[in-house]
């Protein structure tokens, strides 16, 4: 896609401001306009009337003027050198506060997402669902049911497809392993040579574009009009600018305080922006937003799916990004469309929340109905539909309920009978487990 027009020069309008400082209706404007819901860019506010006695390009040159006096400058440069900046106006400051409030925790988590020996099974589920629809928004073509039963199972991949939506999920699980590592150029290779396992040939995999071939010319298409949309430096600037960014990334610029949230879509935008690799940017874009978002103690972040809102709208993005580049490289267009994918990411989880706890209530009134099972049999199903993952055994069941062990035996089998239980051998023990669709086989 494309934008349909691009806003007027800044310093082409700026030759009418004497004139227009006298207009009360232009000094209004400048004084409101950071206050206000929307953060229109030119190509949408030129269909909109514009406040009473200013025309669009008063209007326009209100809005610059406001937006220029409460910029923030960061150290990503445009290929002109020029620097790009955001604005925090009301509906960031009032995005980022929710967000972080969330994400850091405010959630009321069921006890099975927030118990640290069943919180995995929760975990393992966004962890697909990042992978999937990650690869799914370069190309990837696999079918979701058959994605997630290829990561769950752990079987090999059968396609190229396939083989992305895996490096994807190492990946994801690869960023959730580290403990306060800081971002370093190596790392980042590292995270691509993950991405782009078996997808692209090895000598392209964790290293940057380079000057002596031909991909440096390198250049991001609009797949509808195969229009240049964005050319990305060259290569020859890469190794400094990267450098830059993981200066960024901890902290290590002098530009003032940047909310960690900020600090990790600004990130998410450079990579993309700065597009290194041969292939494999937006997948390692979006990876190393995670990567922020955990080193900024959002611990909840690693369990909600960006890729997936940002699927059902990529237009969105697209322009997200066209937007910023379009308007004097302005990040608040960005930073207020990563927003709302948080906030619907946000929803998302809490939906999935509730849905585990009317699971769990379900299956609880289920099993204390039940009069084909026994007081021991209920008790344990009870436990297991609150603690999915936990492991029993004969012994252990014996142990719980003070019975012989040819009854502890009886009890257990028999609910390995109904498939309410797994069984599987450790040495010559027996270990049982829950079964996946416990709540669902359960249901009153």
């Amino acid at each position: 896609m494309r934008l349909t027009q691009k806003p007027p020069s800044f310093q082409g309008l700026l030759s009418d401001l004497p004139k227009l400082l006298s207009k009360r209706e232009f000094s209004d404007t400048v004084i409101t306009s950071l206050h206000g819901p929307k953060y229109l860019h030119w190509d949408k506010l030129r269909f909109l009337p514009p406040p009473d006695g200013l025309t669009h390009d008063e209007w326009w040159l209100a809005l610059k003027l406001a937006r220029r006096s409460n910029r923030r400058t960061i150290p990503l440069r445009a290929t002109d050198g020029t620097p790009f900046s955001y604005v925090v106006t009301e509906a960031v400051e009032k995005a980022l506060h929710e967000t972080s409030l969330a994400l850091g925790g405010k959630l009321k988590l069921s006890e099975p997402v927030t118990n640290p020996r069943t919180r995995d099974q929760y975990l393992v589920s966004s962890l697909i669902e990042e992978a999937i629809t990650s690869s799914q928004l370069e190309g990837a073509a696999a079918t979701r049911k058959i994605a997630e039963e290829m990561l769950r199972s752990g079987r090999k991949p059968r396609s190229a497809d396939e083989t992305m939506i895996l490096n994807n999920f190492l990946a994801m699980r690869r960023i959730n392993e580290l403990e306060n590592a800081p971002l370093s150029p190596e790392l980042i290779f590292e995270l691509h040579g993950i991405l782009c396992d078996k997808t692209l040939p090895p000598e392209n995999c964790g290293r940057l574009r380079r000057p002596d071939e031909p991909d440096d010319d390198i250049a991001v298409y609009d797949n509808l009009t195969n229009e240049v949309i964005h050319r990305p430096p060259p290569a020859r600037e890469l190794p400094k600018r990267l450098r830059e960014m993981c200066s960024f990334a901890n902290g290590e610029t002098h530009e003032g305080f940047v909310h960690p949230i900020t600090r990790a879509i600004v990130l998410h935008f450079w990579l993309a922006y700065d597009h290194p690799f041969v292939d494999g940017n937006g997948r390692t874009a979006r990876a190393l937003f995670y990567w922020a978002m955990k080193a900024g103690g959002f611990w909840l972040a690693e369990y909600v799916s960006i890729s997936s809102i940002i699927r059902t709208g990529p237009a969105k993005y697209i322009r997200a990004f066209l937007e910023t580049e379009t308007d004097d490289n302005d990040l608040t267009y960005f930073l207020l469309y990563h927003l709302g994918v948080l906030e619907r990411a946000v929803k998302n989880l809490e939906s999935f929340i509730e849905r585990k706890r009317e699971e769990v209530a379900r299956a609880s009134a289920a099993i204390l109905d039940a009069g084909e099972f026994n007081h021991r049999q209920r008790e344990l199903l009870l436990h297991a539909s609150k603690h999915p993952g936990q492991e029993y055994t004969i012994q252990s069941h014996r142990n719980s309920h003070r019975v012989a062990y040819a009854t502890a035996r009886a009890d257990l089998l028999a609910l390995v009978q109904r498939g309410l239980l797994t069984r599987t051998k450790r040495g010559k023990a027996m270990v049982f487990k829950a079964a996946p669709n416990l709540a669902t086989l359960l249901k009153p």
